[in-house]
Parts: C-alpha cells; structure tokens; sequence
C-alpha cells in the first residue's frame, strides 16, 4: 500500500487576498501533523515540468464574484492542459461564499476539476454537502451529493474551517493509500 509519508506532495494554490494560501498552509498543517511533508506553490510561481515531478498534488482555487476564475488561474489554464497529469492523484479545495454569492459557490472548482480530469488526473477527496447553504455549484458530483473538492467559505462559515480541514486532511490520507494500493 502506497503510503502519503512516502509521496512527494505538491500544494498549488491561487490567491488573491490570501485565503486560499492561508487554507493551504492549515492543510499542510495537518499534513505535517501526520509526517506528511508538503511543498507549498503558487501557481505563478510554478511550471507544468514542476507540477509533473509531484506525486501528488493538492490544488486550491478560491471563486470570485458570479463564478468567476481567480486570475492566475486562469492564465495558467493552457498550462494545466499540457501538464501530463496520467496517472497523478490529484485533491481539490476551493474557497467561496455561499450566501452572498449561492448560485455559484465553488464554481471555480468545478472548473479546475475538469481541467486535471481532461489532463488524466485521479482526483480524490470528494466532500459532503451537508452543512452548506447553496443554490447552485459547478463543483458538485454527479449525484450533487458531494462537491469534487474540500468547500471552504470564510465569509460565512469561518469557525468550521479548521474542522473541515482536518476532517478532510484524514479522508485523503486514507483516499490516497486506497488509489495507489498496489
């Protein structure tokens, strides 16, 4: 069994106020917590040849406004699409707000979760619904029971972060192990 101590881990994240940075470092946090040691990227900072070199990748993008792409992101979009992510595990986190903007909380997710499926990623880390206030995401499953990645709002939500972090953290340590049994 593959085990996530023994994997090299990449956190990407974009961020323009700094939250979605900050809820990375808490997962790294954790991570670190169970002698899971992460390298923490900004997207700007970093290459398709660099994410490559990851065995796995955990990916955080916060949605602006009416569902709108975090810029860098967006910029790195041709880049996310020649990254050969095939046989990569791959989890997802974004950052949104459910009552100000609820018909489209999370959508960048969902967006970022069809770009590493296009480029052959796994993903992992799938997270309940349960406990948010939304009318619509991009970033929900086929089931709309989960959304494909960790939903985190720090506007309205912010004293469940940490405990949604952790919980999350646990899920795709045993996720993990599960992908890449051998």
């Amino acid at each position: 069994m593959a085990d996530m101590i023994d994997a090299n881990v990449g956190l990407i994240f974009g961020t323009d106020t700094g939250n979605t940075e900050e809820v990375g470092e808490k997962i790294s946090a954790s991570l670190a917590a169970h002698g899971v040691v992460v390298e923490m990227l900004n997207v700007t900072d970093t290459s398709p040849e660099e994410i490559e070199g990851f065995d796995f990748l955990i990916m955080g993008i916060p949605t602006w406004d009416f569902g709108g792409i975090q810029e860098d992101w967006e910029e790195f979009e041709e880049q996310i699409l020649a990254t050969k992510l095939a046989g990569k595990t791959v989890a997802l986190y974004g950052l949104g707000d459910q009552l100000g903007y609820g018909f489209y909380f999370l959508d960048a997710v969902g967006w970022l979760n069809e770009r590493v499926l296009k480029a052959g990623a796994q993903v992992i880390g799938h997270w309940p619904t349960q406990g948010y206030d939304f009318d619509e995401s991009l970033a929900l499953n086929e089931a709309r029971t989960h959304f494909v990645g960790l939903g985190i709002d720090e506007d309205q939500q912010f004293e469940l972060t940490d405990e949604r972090v952790e919980g999350w953290v646990n899920q795709i340590i045993a996720e993990y192990a599960s992908a890449n049994a051998a």
